[in-house]
């Protein structure tokens, strides 16, 4: 699986392995017009693997019909 700039960055982030230089560059992206929906986007993966990862008994999500 390829991962983005982004989702590279944010996974970085979260398991707290990110560079200074890669603390700047993320802060900026977030703050650019132009990069911020590949932030958001990066971010709904992230949320939505942690949602799936611990919906109980690997059940359906509520959303899910």
């Amino acid at each position: 699986m390829s991962f983005s700039r982004a989702e590279n960055l944010i996974n970085k982030l979260i398991s707290n392995k990110i560079s200074e230089d890669e603390l700047t560059e993320l802060l900026a992206g977030i703050n650019d017009d132009e990069k911020r929906k590949m932030y958001a986007d990066a971010l709904e993966i992230y949320f939505n693997r942690l949602m799936n990862d611990n919906r109980p008994n690997g059940g359906p999500s509520s959303n899910d019909s």
